[in-house]
């Protein structure tokens, strides 16, 4: 194909078509149910070609006719929809405590959700746990493994794709291992995507919570470890190594209450403030027995002023971290997550203490979506890209 005037080659037709597919089918799912006279309108391309597009969808199984509009001036309009059927993504949540999971339909109607306990103590047989796990949701969901069009597993860490592997997940005992990759890989498919865990829980905030409200939003979970994940202008901010956000590592927590195996694995902050943390220096306050940062919270809920102490200094730590963050990219909103990050009036007293340490004050939430955020960004991540491959394999 030789260029036109101007030195570009024109477009293919085939490439024309694949562009005008999927312009109409991103507005079917957003607008949905639509006539094509709809489509017309909204997308600027020609009835005739929209009428095209519609039985090439319709046929490859991407849309379905959802009825037909009466009642108006003119014939009848046949209206069309997404159909659900189209694909199913599979969404899993590696925790260091608990793995969680969900199957959805491309209409994102959840077929299957369930969570365990986690038995591991290895890599290899927290792997084979997750897919245990996955394996029920997808027979609760009268389905089969070949049936995903897209797996997404949300995991402590970052992927590094030319390692195959998964860095900075030393909360995980051997989860950073090569294997672990290819041995999901082998269970879920090639198409297998892995993305950190609270990345993808500032996506699901920023689609379904919280984030639906503003531009920009840091989303910092507390608990077994600590992690936040950034939107900017509407986008995820990954950082070119994709380590943005690993915030364990800031240098804002020192001293001989640290342990140097802790902090080399996971970062001083993480150290310091980790629901291991919030133990620790409840022993160092003098308590005994039994212990928990769960049951150092309840203490404080009823008033004991040794919980208060403990939560108190947890808040000031988390706020220094918020504070290094809002001084660089003054986000509108923070969103808390995790065990800690959602304990009650744990937000109140990290904003008491932004206060006093921040140049300005953006609003401190609680995540809407509790212990499902992980799955739930999942989950939207997935369906996009599902929907891409089956309009790709169509």
């Amino acid at each position: 194909m030789s260029p036109g005037p101007s030195g570009v080659v024109a477009a293919r037709p085939q490439l024309l078509r694949a562009m005008n597919e999927q312009t109409l089918l991103d507005q079917v799912r957003r607008d949905g149910p639509v006539s094509r006279a709809d489509l017309a309108r909204s997308s600027g391309i020609s009835k005739p070609t929209v009428g095209l597009a519609l039985a090439n969808l319709e046929r490859d199984g991407l849309v379905r006719v959802a009825g037909v509009r009466t009642g108006v001036r003119g014939p009848a309009a046949i209206l069309y929809e997404p159909r659900p059927e189209a694909g199913y993504v599979l969404a899993l949540d590696v925790g260091r405590e608990y793995l969680r999971g969900a199957v959805a339909d491309l209409a994102g109607v959840v077929r299957a959700r369930g969570a365990r306990r986690v038995r591991a103590k290895s890599g290899h047989s927290r792997a084979s746990q997750l897919v245990g796990l996955a394996d029920e949701l997808i027979f609760e969901a009268g389905l089969e493994r070949s049936d995903m069009t897209q797996t997404v597993i949300g995991s402590p860490g970052v992927f590094d794709p030319r390692r195959e592997a998964l860095t900075l997940a030393g909360n995980l005992p051997g989860w950073e291992r090569p294997g672990i990759v290819a041995e999901l890989r082998e269970a879920f498919g090639d198409s297998t995507m892995f993305e950190n865990d609270v990345d993808i829980a500032a996506l699901a905030e920023q689609a379904h919570g919280h984030g639906r409200e503003v531009d920009s939003l840091a989303f910092v979970s507390i608990g077994t470890g600590i992690g936040m994940g950034l939107v900017l202008d509407g986008r995820l901010h990954r950082g070119a190594h994709g380590a943005a956000g690993e915030i364990g590592y800031l240098p804002l927590a020192e001293g001989d209450n640290l342990d140097p195996r802790d902090v080399r694995r996971s970062g001083p902050l993480e150290a310091a403030a980790s629901a291991a943390a919030v133990v620790r220096a409840a022993r160092r306050g003098g308590r005994r027995g039994p212990l928990s940062a769960r049951s150092v919270f309840a203490a404080a809920g009823r008033g004991e002023q040794w919980a208060l102490d403990v939560v108190a200094e947890e808040a000031v730590l988390v706020a220094k971290a918020i504070a290094s963050v809002v001084a660089v990219l003054d986000p509108e909103l923070i969103v808390l997550g995790g065990g800690i990050g959602r304990a009650p009036g744990f937000a109140l007293a990290v904003s008491g203490a932004l206060r006093k340490l921040s140049p300005v004050l953006p609003e401190v939430r609680v995540s809407a979506l509790g212990d499902d955020v992980i799955v739930v960004g999942c989950l939207a991540t997935g369906i996009e890209h599902a929907w891409r491959r089956v309009l790709e394999r169509g």
